[in-house]
């Protein structure tokens, strides 16, 4: 058996070089140790780079191949050693370059080629395996910094995909041509979802900055791109994100929105009926064999409903108003009060704290005051019927404001324990008022949530939302309307609010003072009334004590 020359068996063992080594027939073993452990260095040092084959048998062809021009590109590389050709021999390019010559003289001129080959290709691998080494290193740092923690942007849906990645060249126009000195100077960028978050010093007003970034921003690449400019929560500095907008994809439901909203529209009518119907609300299940009871409540439905609508054209308006869509209202049906209001959804992106506080404001603003008109109305005009409805004066204990006006109103007349004939408005304008002030509750993303984080910016507003949630947690233990209101909100309203385009800016003074007014309002529609009716009350529990 015939044994493979030693150059043959160095190919075989670092498997890369293979199609260029294997033309050398005979190369004399005079190399002894030290070429035999240049090979077994050369093997050893090829098995690290497995992965990366096809790199390492263009570089270390180019090296051994004396013909080869070093300007050469990777087609011709391809086509001159790829997987099918075969390589040239070192005997026919011996033929090829010259006379014919001894074959003494040919086989050392081969044993020099082959060493010169290998000292070469150790010096190839070598960089070969170095620079495997510094692309698995940038892949891990890539890795490590894919999503940046602590993001600006809660609540936000975002459609990712590689494809929408915001490229290395784009970055660069954004750090040097849009954003700059007069604006936002940036001194850091982290990768963010699928855009990038810019870290820097804010400079002149924000909301003037935001345009002027804004303008450059369309200018350059139109509306492939949206801007936010936020507070980072990690250190309440300035912050501003560049997102593609076609990852800012609004969600999508399983069923037509239109045909939601009308379902519970239809039950929210149902309940806005039974409420206004006592007999009915002590017996539920006699409710549908006694349907023709139910027009007995239609007074105080239209009139609470009535409230409620006004709430929500005031959102409407302000919403035209402002530039933002809404989507469809969804009307929260209750048994306790007939409804809890209507749930509607903010479609596209605000532009600033302001635009949001005249939005959420508006339809509280417009619902307080409907509704506090017809209360006034209702203690002050006599029933329809001459009789009105008869109950008992400690209800009103329940709110500071319904107990307090009643007080006012109707002065010594308001005593506990003794029965009261009132019109039955007062309780319709009392559920709307209540209704309208759940609704200013500052939690989450309710009226009140809104107007909490368009006054107070992000992060005291959340600190309100989770102190107001608790609360209204105990509450619970004691009130099945609250109860129902906790269970509402953390699985529909709880937040967190979607970003708004520049959340810097504060509002002005007289929209803060709107607001403020809005959520003691609720306040004191929820409150309790602590004081008694009836002075002499209040003197016999001070002679007891």
């Amino acid at each position: 058996m015939s044994s493979l020359p030693p150059s043959q068996a160095a190919a075989a063992a670092y498997g890369c070089f293979h199609r260029l080594l294997l033309a050398s027939t005979t190369v004399p073993a005079r190399s002894g140790c030290v070429g035999r452990a240049r090979r077994l260095t050369l093997a050893l040092r090829c098995l690290p780079i497995a992965g990366h084959r096809l790199r390492s048998r263009k570089v270390a062809c180019q090296a051994m191949t004396e013909t080869e021009s070093e300007g050469d590109g990777d087609k011709e590389e391809k086509k001159e050693f790829g997987d099918d050709a075969s390589s040239p021999s070192v005997d026919s390019v011996a033929e090829a370059n010259g006379p014919a010559e001894s074959d003494s003289s040919i086989d050392n001129k081969k044993d020099e080629t082959a060493n010169a080959e290998l000292l070469s290709s150790s010096d190839t691998v070598q960089n070969v395996d170095g620079d495997a080494t510094s692309t698995n290193d940038v892949q891990e740092n890539v890795e490590v910094i894919e999503v940046v923690s602590g993001s600006p942007l809660p609540g936000m849906k975002q459609q990712l995909d590689d494809s929408v990645r915001i490229p290395k060249a784009t970055i660069d126009i954004l750090k040097d041509q849009v954003f700059g000195f007069d604006t936002f100077f940036v001194t850091s960028q982290e990768p963010y979802e699928g855009g990038v978050l810019f870290k820097g010093n804010l400079r002149g007003k924000p909301a003037k900055s935001y345009e002027k970034i804004t303008n450059r921003l369309q200018n350059k690449f139109g509306d492939e791109y949206k801007l936010f400019l936020l507070i980072n929560p990690e250190d309440e500095k300035p912050v501003a994100v560049v997102i593609p907008k076609q990852t800012l994809q609004p969600e999508t439901t399983a069923l037509p929105e239109w045909f939601a909203a009308a379902s519970f529209g239809i039950v929210t009518i149902f309940t806005l009926l039974l409420r206004n119907v006592p007999v009915l609300q002590d017996n539920l299940l006699s409710t549908f064999d006694n349907l023709e009871l139910l027009k007995d409540g239609l007074s105080g439905a239209l009139v609470t409903a009535l409230i409620i609508g006004v709430h929500e054209i005031g959102h409407i308006l302000a919403a035209r108003e402002s530039g933002i869509k809404l989507g469809v209202p969804y009307f929260v049906p209750s048994w306790q009060i007939g409804s809890f209001g209507a749930i509607t959804r903010i479609v596209n992106i605000v532009r600033n704290r302001e635009d949001l506080l005249k939005l959420a404001a508006a339809g509280p603003l417009a619902g307080f005051s409907f509704g506090f008109v017809l209360l006034l109305l209702g203690f002050i005009l006599p029933p329809s019927d001459g009789l009105g409805l008869v109950i008992d004066p400690t209800v009103f204990h329940e709110s500071f404001l319904v107990g307090g006006l009643a007080k006012l109103l109707l002065g010594d007349v308001l005593k506990e324990g003794t029965e009261l004939s009132i019109n039955p408005l007062v309780l319709w304008a009392w559920a709307g008022l209540l209704i309208n002030a759940i609704n200013s509750i500052p939690a989450g993303e309710l009226d009140g949530g809104r107007i909490a984080l368009a006054i107070w910016g992000r992060k005291i507003s959340s600190r309100v939302s989770s102190l107001a949630i608790g609360l209204l947690g105990i509450s619970a233990l004691f009130n099945d309307v609250a109860f129902y209101w906790v269970v509402l909100i953390f699985f529909l309203q709880r937040g967190p609010i979607a970003p708004l385009s520049e959340e810097i800016t504060d509002p002005e003074s007289n929209y803060i003072g709107i607001g403020v007014a809005i959520l003691l309002f609720g306040l004191l529609v929820c409150l309790p009334y602590p004081f008694p009716f009836d002075p002499s009350q209040l003197t016999d529990m001070d002679f007891n004590f």
